[in-house]
């Protein structure tokens, strides 16, 4: 059965253009890397941050640049840091996976070439010729290259 990560279907991504991606808006760039689960999660807690981050006096009636821009330019140091934060997380979650996704299609492209697999395509460790399993992972390998 083949995984969303193992897919042939889906393509090789560019781990800085989902960076950039989330340095606009958190969760983007999960998006772009077909992650819907982690995009929401990601959303979320920044929408959560910035709930806990803005006093509610604070919030804009209108949605003029300057009404939706006025609570940003008072935050206390505190709410600066929770927001940097989240958003710091968040970019280094979207590159490493996207380097983890670029690495396992890497792999599956190579099993299907048929290529005998020297590392396991789920965990990437080095495999025991003698058995037909990844002792470190528990993950099924077949002779004739199907996972």
């Amino acid at each position: 059965m083949a995984t969303e990560d193992t897919d042939p279907g889906y393509s090789r991504k560019r781990p800085w253009f989902a960076v950039v991606l989330t340095m606009f808006v958190p969760g983007l760039g999960h998006l772009y890397l077909r992650l819907w689960g982690r995009a929401a999660l990601w959303a979320g807690l920044t929408a959560l941050g910035l709930v806990l981050a803005v006093p509610g006096e604070n919030w804009p009636d209108s949605l003029s640049t300057e009404a939706l821009l006025a609570p940003f330019q008072s935050l206390p140091f505190e709410s600066i840091v929770l927001l940097s934060g989240v958003l710091a997380l968040c970019i280094v979650d979207v590159y490493l996976m996207a380097l983890r996704r670029n690495e396992l299609l890497e792999r599956s492209e190579r099993v299907a070439a048929g290529e005998s697999p020297q590392q396991c395509p789920n965990c990437g460790k080095e495999l025991d010729q003698d058995i037909d399993f990844c002792h470190w992972c528990t993950t099924e390998i077949r002779a004739d290259g199907d996972e």
